[in-house]
């Protein structure tokens, strides 16, 4: 199987995740009453799993690899990804700022947790169709199928050994949580 397409099925999560997490925002700006700690967890997700298990995958193992087979990273598909991965933190790190202020009587936070979720979703949409798109397809063309084998048992044993076991399930529970919850609003 193709390591590209244990990236696609995260990313399926991740939109999930992204929708959620923009509906949260939508919801903050119309005037309704979300638990901040929805947003909290949100960002949980994004660290955790998008960010912790997703780009690491990526960044760690992927991006390594057609490095290797000469796809630039400077200046090249790796970097822009690299960098969109930087900004997406920096959204993250912004939406829970925002909380905090919230949390500590600050209506400012309102504003920023709405503007981070923004441009969180916006980002991470773009960004997973120019992987899916533009990225894995190159991949796909340069990784001789056994390496990308190679690579699907690297996915595995990072999610092991550095993440834990059943990650994927366990933020498939939790994203289905965000989503009711978001949903009953």
């Amino acid at each position: 199987m193709k390591a590209t397409d244990y990236l696609m099925k995260e990313h399926r999560l991740i939109e999930r995740g992204i929708a959620a997490l923009e509906a949260g925002t939508l919801k903050l700006e119309a005037g309704v009453d979300v638990r901040p700690g929805f947003f909290l967890d949100a960002t949980d997700f994004v660290r955790d799993f998008a960010d912790g298990c997703h780009h690491k995958k990526e960044e760690d193992i992927l991006f390594i690899t057609m490095a290797g087979k000469g796809v630039p990273v400077q200046g090249g598909p790796i970097g822009v990804m690299l960098a969109e991965h930087e900004q997406g933190r920096m959204y993250n790190r912004g939406i829970k700022s925002g909380v905090e202020k919230l949390q500590a009587g600050d209506p400012s936070g309102q504003v920023e947790i709405i503007q981070n979720g923004r441009g969180y979703a916006a980002l991470l949409r773009q960004h997973i169709a120019k992987e899916d798109g533009i990225l894995f397809p190159m991949a796909e063309r340069i990784i001789p199928l056994p390496e990308q084998e190679q690579m699907w048992q690297d996915f595995d044993r990072v999610e092991r050994e550095e993440i834990g076991e059943g990650v994927y399930e366990k933020y498939l529970a939790f994203v289905e949580a965000i989503e009711r919850e978001i949903s009953s609003l």
